[in-house]
């Protein structure tokens, strides 16, 4: 038998009625419509039920890291229900539809891998600091490839220009530099982390060094365009030998916001500093008078990059709220029509 806390089970996911022909488990893997459950028994294959495949929403359907509980026929097991959810790490859905695409869930901590080698980007990192933080989910930033620089310094104090509460560590899945450090340190038994950042910044060669096995098949950069190229194609839930569970992502060219408004003070600890001295409660540091952030803006108090891209990343936050409550609205729209034509039809027997 498997103990389940060894795949972070807690009382938390407990459903609220015992079901005893049901066994739990946690989702490990997604191929396609297979998914792949850990329960005590073992990891099995397994399929949605009807009512989960044909009668919930997109958001609903099981997710990698969900606990979920199945009944189990033979060699196959059926996905009955999703228990609850501690958190979603979600994005935008890439491309120009603007719905939410959940990625994992039940996450205790985000690795946020940038490489030393160009890829470093402070607003890039600004943007996945921001999501993690409407997630409810603790960043940590893992600059790999730390043998191409001299100066580490220069990253730690651009990284702190953002003012946000997340540790910075360094390591070379090349050397081995840094690494002992991630798993005596940052990575703990029975806890949940997501790797995520862009392609080629090494997510899979840092997940084959801490597993200590190849796992994961890596490349080099594209000689084009010096840019990363795919290796990872699914997200997937690995158990490290310290007891600690990582899921990696493919690598992520596009990582929209998807928070909802009214939280973006926050959201921005930069900003949040000098809103509250806003002559106005509901101050949007755009334009506003007496606006504290635009004067700290042209006191130099705050980074005008900080703060430039607090303003791309709001406004990119605003389309994303304004289509989501359009489609609301057709929904709602939708469904009144529906029922008037039905209430026509029963009327009139049509």
């Amino acid at each position: 038998m498997i103990s389940l806390d060894q795949y972070g089970w807690n009382k938390f996911f407990q459903p609220e009625k015992n079901q005893d022909d049901l066994i739990i488990g946690r989702i490990t893997s997604i191929q396609g419509f297979k998914y792949y459950v850990i329960t005590a028994h073992g990891e099995k294959e397994a399929e949605l039920s009807g009512r989960l495949l044909h009668g919930t929403s997109s958001e609903e359907i099981p997710k990698l890291g969900d606990w979920v509980t199945q009944k189990e026929y033979d060699t196959l097991g059926y996905i009955i229900e999703v228990l609850p959810r501690k958190n979603e790490l979600s994005r935008k859905n890439p491309g120009a539809k603007m719905e939410r695409q959940i990625l994992a869930t039940n996450i205790d901590g985000a690795l946020i891998v940038q490489g030393l080698d160009r890829d470093f980007n402070i607003m890039r990192l600004e943007r996945y600091l921001v999501q993690l933080a409407a997630c409810n989910i603790q960043p940590i930033v893992v600059l790999n490839k730390a043998d191409l620089v001299e100066d580490q310094a220069a990253y730690t104090f651009e990284i702190k220009k953002l003012q946000r509460d997340c540790p910075v560590y360094f390591c070379s899945t090349y050397t081995g530099a840094g690494l002992d450090e991630l798993r005596t340190h940052v990575l703990q038994k029975f806890k949940t982390y997501i790797l995520i950042g862009s392609s080629g910044v090494g997510k899979s060669s840092l997940l084959n060094a801490l597993m200590n096995t190849h796992v994961q098949e890596v490349n080099t950069t594209s000689d084009f365009n010096n840019k990363g190229k795919h290796t990872t194609t699914a997200r997937e839930l690995f158990q490290l030998p310290n007891g600690s569970l990582v899921i990696d992502t493919p690598g992520m060219r596009e990582f929209g916001l998807t928070f909802e408004e009214g939280a973006q003070d926050e959201l921005f600890p930069a900003i949040q500093k000098f809103a509250a001295h806003c002559r106005f409660k509901d101050c949007r540091h755009l334009n506003e008078t007496g606006c504290a952030v635009i004067e700290a803006v042209n006191s130099g108090a705050m980074e005008n990059q900080v703060y430039e891209s607090y303003l791309k990343l709001i406004k990119e936050q605003r389309r994303f709220e304004i289509s989501a409550e359009d489609k609301k609205r057709l929904k709602k729209q939708w469904g009144k029509m529906t029922r008037e034509a039905k209430e026509y039809r029963s009327k009139y027997k049509y």
